[in-house]
């Protein structure tokens, strides 16, 4: 997490054996393995232009995150980087690791994109929700098979954020920072 636009990289798990670090050979972010499988497998909004709307069809639309001035970290778990493949300390000095996680610089295979999804909000049903705040970047698979989807939160608009700019202030995101964190263990 930085301060500023207030974005979280979040990697959420998908597989449940824990990575052993002896056991995986070690990758930077320029040679992650990403799969990206559900924009192969799910509908795809043909309409490149990113700006609020209704969205029919699709699954995801493809965005670009919107940078941030003088991105720096706030918060950064290690653990987490391990699950990648990465190795913390190696990658938290390489020149571009903030510009990375900020969205400033992108990090080679994402494909970023919102996703699309409708429910009940407010107990009532509301057609079209969606990441009005929050971006896939992608689906790593690391070194022992697992597969992990990497996210933006508070990277910029998306189709999907309604009258919202889609940032995010920083107290929420180290809320759910550490919430991620806790569920994870």
């Amino acid at each position: 997490m930085w301060q500023g636009a207030a974005r979280a990289i979040r990697s959420s798990r998908l597989a449940s054996t824990p990575l052993s670090t002896a056991a995986m050979s070690l990758k930077t972010f320029e040679t992650l393995n990403f799969d990206n499988s559900c924009l192969k497998r799910l509908p795809v909004d043909p309409e490149t232009r990113n700006y609020t709307r209704e969205v029919s069809g699709a699954f995801y639309s493809r965005v670009e995150p919107a940078p941030v001035e003088n991105p720096h970290v706030v918060a950064l778990s290690w653990p987490a980087l391990g699950l990648l493949d990465l190795d913390p300390a190696q990658e938290t000095s390489n020149p571009d690791f903030t510009a990375y996680l900020a969205g400033n610089k992108t990090i080679p295979g994402t494909e970023p994109a919102a996703h699309c999804y409708c429910g009940h909000q407010f107990g009532y049903f509301s057609g079209q929700l969606g990441d009005g705040a929050a971006m896939y970047l992608g689906e790593v698979i690391n070194s022992s098979g697992q597969r992990w989807e990497l996210q933006f939160k508070g990277a910029g608009l998306t189709p999907y954020s309604r009258s919202a700019d889609g940032r995010k202030v920083l107290r929420s995101s180290i809320r759910e920072f550490l919430c991620s964190e806790a569920m994870h263990y």
